[in-house]
């Protein structure tokens, strides 16, 4: 266990910074779960711009790897565009 103050101040912020990246991560998987369900395709490329700055944000976070977020994205509109 943690012996200095600093440290102690360190583990809860950890468990505060880590509570708040897996509620961002886990709604940007549901959205391109939402998103790959979709069969419309004008709903699809209405919801793919807001799932595009999802994986942005997670991906300037550090939270997906850069290569990642760019697979995801290539994905997500090459799966949009062939609705």
């Amino acid at each position: 266990m943690a012996h200095h103050a600093s440290a102690k101040k360190r583990i809860r912020q950890d468990a505060k910074k880590r509570l708040h990246n897996r509620y961002y991560k886990k709604s940007t998987r549901s959205a391109i779960q939402k998103l790959r369900a979709m069969t419309d395709k004008t709903e699809a490329e209405k919801f793919l711009p807001k799932v595009v700055s999802m994986i942005d944000r997670l991906a300037k976070r550090n939270l997906f790897h850069s290569n990642k977020a760019a697979n995801l994205k290539g994905k997500l509109t090459k799966f949009v565009s062939s609705l």
